[in-house]
């Protein structure tokens, strides 16, 4: 029997683990930091400065513990480009996460004063497709906390079908190094421990991916996408919107996104004039930002070129533009700093990794959005699931 290192428990590497066991191949998935209750992912909280603040987190299922559900399609035709059809793996994952939008009762007062305010603006808000069972949603508003009634899926759902199968999941395992031997891949080191294996799949996120990469002598890293992000918003008296599922509704701007989006942020600014948490309404804006940053080492760094900085301007216009009409006071709208929710790039398909998602060492493959060749400006849950499913499939005719 094969066997294989899946190094990181977030959407791509909780997808391999499960895939992988299906195959019947002896699997160990290392994860650096723990499990814990989906109630309570918030804590887990390791964001960066890397000129923007990036978001993410280190327990047992990674970042898929605080998303907001979304499952969107992203970068499906610049991989078809790249000879890489993930129609059918799309369509897998929609199934087994029962996609769909959540029905009219899950949608707040906030949520559809902004997308009446956008259509009266001759602007199409949709709503959003998500991996939430609405039977067991409540909405209070911490999709991004980690849910408390655990309606959202989340990789944790993959891992536990992976241990029930040929998957051992090992916490508290920081690897530090990839091992290889006249160029196969034969393990990885943690601080304490060396692992063999046949294969290893590296899925540690756009930072650390690279940084692992580069311990086995491949250059990676060069470059990285955040998705950078902003929320503008202000106030509107007793709407509660901070009680609502949140990112519930779309709209497809040139390279932005804009998703109803409530930040504490806002909250903390606008509080001296008198206003609470259930008197702040909010669009996020998030655009497909130019592959500007890179990952080093000990340094990471993220720059706003001209063109992020002109689409963030235009999509932040059009989100207050959009508030106002929802019937915010228009002297008290705010912008959050620019954040960073989803990095990626950092061993993109075609320079890092071939279409198999492996590098120039044998055995060894990615399946983060480090493969990613350009910023999805959306959230890439979906389309890593597929990505992992299709690498998966792959490793099966290498048996």
């Amino acid at each position: 029997m094969k066997s294989a290192i899946v190094v990181g428990s977030g959407a791509g590497g909780a997808t391999v683990a499960r895939e992988l066991s299906k195959y019947e191949i002896q699997v160990t998935l290392l994860e650096k930091g723990n499990r814990v209750p989906p109630e309570k992912s918030h804590q887990c909280y390791d964001n960066l400065d890397v000129g923007v603040e990036l978001l993410k987190t280190t327990c047992l299922g990674g970042t898929t513990m605080v998303t907001a559900g979304n499952a969107v399609r992203t970068c499906q035709k610049e991989f078809k480009k790249l000879g890489i059809d993930l129609e059918e793996e799309f369509q897998e994952v929609e199934g087994e996460l029962g996609v769909g939008t959540l029905p009219d009762t899950h949608f707040g007062e906030g949520t559809l004063k902004l997308m009446e305010a956008s259509s009266s603006l001759g602007l199409s808000m949709e709503k959003m497709p998500k991996f939430i069972e609405s039977h067991k949603c409540v909405p209070c508003g911490m999709c991004a906390m980690g849910c408390p009634r655990n309606a959202k899926w989340t990789s944790l759902n993959y891992l536990e079908e992976a241990e029930r199968s040929t998957t051992q999941i090992i916490e508290n395992a920081h690897v530090t190094k990839i091992m290889a031997k006249n160029g196969r891949v034969t393990g990885v080191k943690t601080p304490n421990h060396e692992y063999k294996a046949d294969l290893v799949i590296v899925c540690a996120g756009a930072i650390e991916t690279p940084r692992l990469l580069r311990s086995a002598g491949l250059v990676a890293g060069e470059h990285l996408f955040v998705d950078t992000f902003v929320t503008v918003g202000g106030a509107l008296p007793n709407i509660n919107f901070h009680q609502e599922v949140s990112m519930n509704a779309l709209y497809k701007g040139h390279d932005y996104i804009l998703a109803p989006h409530y930040s504490g942020l806002l909250a903390l600014r606008l509080k001296p004039y008198g206003f609470q948490e259930k008197d702040i309404l909010g669009l996020m804006v998030k655009i497909r930002d130019d592959l500007s940053g890179c990952v080093e080492d000990n340094v990471v760094a993220k720059n706003n070129t001209s063109h992020d900085i002109g689409v963030m301007a235009e999509g932040s216009a059009t989100a207050g533009a959009i508030l106002s009409e929802a019937g915010v006071d228009p002297k008290t709208l705010l912008s959050t700093p620019a954040r960073g929710a989803h990095p990626g790039g950092t061993a993109a398909i075609g320079e890092v990794v071939d279409r198999n998602l492996e590098t120039e060492i044998e055995g060894l493959f990615v399946a983060d959005a480090s493969v990613l060749p350009r910023a999805p400006g959306s959230p890439p849950v979906l389309t890593i699931l597929a990505l992992a499913k299709r690498l998966a499939k792959h490793i099966n005719t290498l048996n």
